[in-house]
């Protein structure tokens, strides 16, 4: 891998916690850029989209509330009583048909024992999901999230890491790997910096953070509900154990026009 890569490798290992706070903005931008460009530039403003359907069934509905459904399904979950499964299908393929109103939208790792919907016990229609290995952030990602700010009117985001992920464990361990693997990495090195740490558990919280910042940090179109108070965007783990989520604010220091 590119010398920049390799001399993230070589920083000081710590943890935050030892360091006594979250990283600062300076920290945050160092780590960003010794990552060879994974902080995607800010993008220039947008044209005005057309607002949501103001009729929609949830359009009243909170970031918090929406935050609050999603963890109470995650509760539901983790003491094995889901609910959504018992849904009738016919009703929502029903509902499906007439269009999508979720309220949160999810990034989320690739791997296969992270079923969104079924950790968070929703049924159809009501996530907005994309996933990808090490739940990074690219503009593939933001682009997606941001059709579902702008055009579905998401409530919140989720950026979700979870335990035992494979894709920080290699980012840590830097190993040769076959075909374009190794280009999940870079996004990840940010994580590893900041976490001043090999522990795969403090990068993997580490990387959540960073991603849900870079998704706001990334777009004028999410920066905007956020500051109007009409969208949060949190950073989440999943325990592949336990089933449990743990929601994780991301500091306003990770913000570089906050």
């Amino acid at each position: 891998m590119c010398s920049d890569v390799d001399g993230m490798h070589d920083q000081p290992h710590g943890t935050q916690e030892e360091d006594g706070a979250a990283p600062s903005r300076r920290v945050f931008l160092t780590a960003m850029t010794m990552a060879g460009g994974v902080a995607m530039a800010a993008l220039p403003s947008v044209p005005a989209m057309a607002a949501p359907p103001a009729d929609g069934p949830d359009a009243s509905m909170t970031p918090d509330a929406a935050l609050a459904e999603i963890m109470a399904g995650n509760a539901r979950f983790v003491a094995g009583k889901p609910t959504a499964h018992l849904q009738d299908l016919s009703i929502i393929k029903a509902r499906a048909a007439e269009g999508q109103w979720p309220v949160v939208g999810v990034l989320s790792c690739a791997d296969s024992r992270v079923p969104v919907e079924m950790v968070f016990d929703e049924y159809i229609g009501r996530l907005f999901v994309t996933r990808i290995a090490g739940n990074i952030t690219t503009p593939e990602i933001v682009a997606s999230l941001e059709y579902g700010v702008a055009v579905l009117g998401l409530k919140a985001l989720v950026v979700m890491g979870h335990s035992n992920c494979g894709a920080v464990k290699a980012a840590i361990d830097n190993p040769e790997v076959p075909g374009q693997i190794s280009a999940l990495f870079p996004a990840i090195l940010p994580a590893l910096y900041l976490a001043r740490s090999k522990d795969a558990a403090i990068v993997t919280r580490t990387n959540a953070l960073v991603q849900a910042a870079t998704l706001v940090n990334a777009s004028p179109v999410i920066e905007e509900k956020v500051k109007a108070g009409r969208l949060k965007v949190v950073a989440a783990v999943y325990d592949v154990a336990t089933g449990k989520v743990d929601m994780l604010p991301v500091p306003a220091d990770m913000l570089m026009r906050g």
